[in-house]
């Protein structure tokens, strides 16, 4: 597997981790002091967009480190937990880092 492949998960993992914190703080200003309602729907909006592309990246790499169903929903799932994603891309980093290759394949001669 290629390094490519873990590093957009990564970094869809924490974007995407960033903006749910981000739309939850926009959310108690909404709701509870009834203010932001134009930024929360901006912000609302970029994470939905940003969500869906971590889920693609996500199964992209569930599919290429031959992941069980549980374990791909699961790391997809983490998504939409507060703080989660940060967790579970840590765990993901440790257990698909032996996998990578990046074509460096070195030969016995």
């Amino acid at each position: 597997m290629k390094r490519s492949v873990l590093t957009r998960y990564r970094v869809m993992a924490y974007v995407t981790a960033v903006m749910l914190l981000i739309l939850c703080g926009c959310m108690v200003a909404k709701y509870g002091f009834d203010t932001g309602a134009g930024l929360t729907f901006a912000v609302s909006q970029a994470h939905g967009v940003l969500f869906m592309v971590y889920l693609v990246f996500a199964f992209d790499l569930s599919s290429k480190a031959r992941w069980s169903f549980g374990r791909m929903l699961w790391v997809m799932l983490s998504g939409t937990i507060p703080g989660a994603a940060f967790f579970v891309e840590r765990k993901v980093r440790a257990d698909i880092e032996p996998l990578i290759t990046d074509g460096l394949a070195t030969a016995d001669a």
